[in-house]
């Protein structure tokens, strides 16, 4: 069994690629850190991502963290250039594979996708805690080595992930499912909002936050993925045409019950989605608190709500315009709302279902 012990050399210092060396730092691993943009590379070391790759260097590991575009061309550069494990973290898995498939070393190649990101870009944006419990995929292809597959997982985990095996192929249905069409969808309900007359937005709730917050990425790197993905975002394009098209008969006709359907059917949908640690769904109920927009509140509300006993599944925090406090969607167990709601009033606190 090969041990990761470094260097990793990381090629492209953005958002992904900063964090992957601020979490191996963490870790204690020695990291290389290479890109094309000056800025960038200074912007990722004087962060303590790593130190800026010299000449002699031999890395170990090699991460290229670059664009959609260049992943190919970078790949096969480092198989040619070094004798170290190559690995990605491209959206992509079967475009670059095809890329690099005659490469000498393709052996050394194994593909990964850490399922963790941000509406946000380049170094700044990085976090060593980005892949603490996140999934990272790791997509061996039929040539790869079994050390180098290992390498690449030990890589995961050291960031904190949880390594998630899965063929290139599989990689590029599931992401085109959980990630590339989502956001499609998300940019084409805000894209909605620019002709949408200014008193109709200030309407504007939750819903529409949560629909559209994805949509705020990065439009030329995102054409890049959802490109690089094309086949398998078509077909599933194809099958939300078809319900979209029931949706619109439906109305047309007043049909209520095929309306209903589609409804339900999105309902099963979100039950589907893997519950917190990655267990099955679990049933949850929500209430309100209402939240004065000033320092320390919330801590004194997660402070009220530790004392009641009751454990908090998630929190949303909503801010209407025209509200001059937050409201705070506390999900609980479901049965244990009412218990919360109960021992929150009698400290104060302003709660509704």
């Amino acid at each position: 069994m090969s041990e990761l012990t470094g260097p990793v050399q990381i090629i492209g210092t953005g958002l992904l690629g900063t964090s992957i060396g601020l979490a191996l730092r963490r870790a204690g691993m020695d990291v290389l850190l290479a890109d094309a943009s000056a800025d960038h590379l200074r912007t990722a070391s004087g962060l303590g991502a790593g130190r800026v790759a010299a000449t002699g260097d031999r890395p170990q590991l090699v991460v290229v963290a670059v664009p959609p575009d260049s992943l190919g061309h970078v790949i096969s550069r480092a198989l040619e250039t070094t004798d170290a494990v190559v690995t990605d973290v491209g959206s992509v898995k079967t475009r670059p594979l095809s890329v690099v498939d005659h490469v000498a070393g393709i052996e050394r190649y194994v593909g990964s996708h850490p399922m963790a990101g941000s509406e946000r870009s380049g170094p700044l944006a990085a976090s060593a805690a980005l892949f603490d419990g996140r999934p990272w995929a790791v997509t061996p292809h039929d040539g790869s080595d079994p050390d180098a597959v290992e390498l690449v997982e030990q890589l995961a985990t050291l960031c904190g992930a949880v390594p998630v095996r899965l063929t290139p192929a599989e990689h590029d249905r599931a992401v085109a499912h959980t990630s590339h069409v989502p956001h499609l969808l998300s940019s084409l309900v805000a894209g909605q909002l620019l002709d949408a007359p200014r008193e109709h937005l200030s309407l504007s709730g939750q819903g529409v936050r949560d629909v559209t917050r994805i949509a705020a990425g990065d439009p030329a790197l995102y054409a890049q993925i959802v490109s690089a993905n094309s086949d398998q975002v078509l077909a599933l394009l194809l099958s939300v045409r078809d319900r979209l098209d029931d949706v619109i008969a439906a109305l047309d006709g007043g049909d209520r019950d095929a309306l209903d359907e589609v409804l339900r059917a999105g309902v099963a949908g979100t039950r589907a989605i893997p519950g917190k640690h990655g267990g099955p769904p679990r049933a949850t109920e929500s209430l309100y608190v209402a939240v004065p927009d000033h320092p320390g509140e919330l801590a004194r509300l997660f402070a009220d709500a530790g004392d009641s006993g009751v454990n908090i599944e998630d929190v949303h925090i909503d801010h209407d315009p025209g509200r001059p406090v937050g409201l705070l969607e506390l999900t609980v167990e479901e049965g244990r709302a009412e218990h919360l709601i109960a021992s929150l009033e009698a400290k104060g606190w302003v709660t509704h279902r």
